[in-house]
């Protein structure tokens, strides 16, 4: 069995996102999915607008997503590929370079992202929409 892990927030679920973790899950049998904590976003200045537990929720809901961990801290990749046993890391090519340390561990792979669509976006037209209401 070839497994697969991705991080992320997974915030405000859209496309880019489902298309990243179907592409990530048709390179391998099992795809963990590490999603950021309502305080490690905080920690790396960030704030989630779904809370972990429902991000965590829908994304267990998907049929391409097998199982969800917590990320609470940058360092833990190392041991989640370690115990999880994960043959393939993967993550958007935004990040390109940034994990190839994980090379010494698991093959990485650096998926482009979906033109477009992100969470920033998103939430940069809604603050837009609101002030124009």
């Amino acid at each position: 069995m070839k497994k697969v892990i991705t991080y992320g927030t997974f915030d405000l679920l859209h496309k880019g996102h489902v298309n990243l973790l179907q592409r990530a899950r048709d390179l391998g049998d099992y795809l963990i999915v590490a999603v950021s904590t309502d305080t490690f976003n905080a920690l790396k200045g960030k704030a989630a607008y779904t809370p972990w537990e429902d991000r965590k929720m829908i994304l267990e809901a998907l049929s391409c997503v097998d199982e969800v961990i917590p990320e609470t801290h940058w360092e833990q990749k190392i041991k989640d590929v370690k115990e999880n046993k994960v043959d393939l890391f993967v993550m958007g090519d935004d990040w390109s370079g940034e994990f190839d340390f994980l090379r010494e561990y698991c093959e990485v792979v650096y998926i482009p992202r979906t033109v477009g669509v992100s969470t920033t976006k998103i939430k940069k037209d809604l603050k837009i929409t609101q002030l124009i209401s």
